[in-house]
């Protein structure tokens, strides 16, 4: 009789995330996992598979809700420019109250990681094809209520707008000054008219 497992797999896989985050992935080992994690290493194994499979579903778990944090707080503005802002500013907030100063984990596995894990390049490249996507369409609905005007290349600005907020998140792992990377937000933002 199979036995019955005894643990929230998404509360394991969130425990995870923040560890690989946390630490990175090579840096994290298997016994680091089991301990941080609390279950044994035989269920960690029949429930994420090896490391790496544990690492990519914790990525991905990262992945869509960042997706779907982000895409809800977009959308909860229908200014663009007061969208965008919020969105800069929550995560300047965020990066600031973080003691561990963890930064992006995308952003943290795209150093350490790329280039020498295709797969993992494959997946990065998809989350930014998503964000900026995402980016874009936001950006086209300020275009269409005049927000925007007609002559801006929104692709581009949404391709500038994602390496800009990545950007911000690694700055802010260094400088700790809210001014200066609200102005830099403030100067960026200036794009959107």
């Amino acid at each position: 009789m199979p036995r019955v497992k005894s643990f929230d797999e998404e509360e394991v896989l969130t425990k995870a995330m923040n560890l690989f985050w946390k630490q990175g992935y090579s840096a994290t080992s298997i016994q680091d996992l089991v301990t941080h994690l609390g279950i044994n290493r035989a269920s960690l194994y029949d429930t994420y598979g090896d490391k790496e499979q544990l690492f990519k579903k914790s990525f991905e778990l990262y992945r869509r809700k960042s997706i779907e944090g982000i895409s809800h707080l977009l959308n909860s503005h229908s200014n663009v420019k007061d969208g965008f802002y919020e969105l800069y500013n929550k995560a300047i907030n965020e990066a600031l109250l973080d003691n561990d100063r963890k930064g992006c984990f995308a952003v943290n596995n795209t150093t350490e990681l790329v280039p020498n894990d295709n797969n993992c390049l494959e997946i990065l490249t998809s989350n930014r094809n998503a964000f900026e996507n995402l980016f874009f369409e936001y950006l086209k609905k300020g275009q269409k209520k005049g927000q925007i005007k007609k002559s801006k290349d929104l692709k581009s600005l949404a391709s500038l707008l994602f390496t800009i907020y990545n950007g911000m998140l690694v700055v802010s792992k260094i400088n700790r000054n809210k001014k200066e990377l609200n102005d830099s937000v403030k100067l960026a933002l200036s794009l959107i008219e």
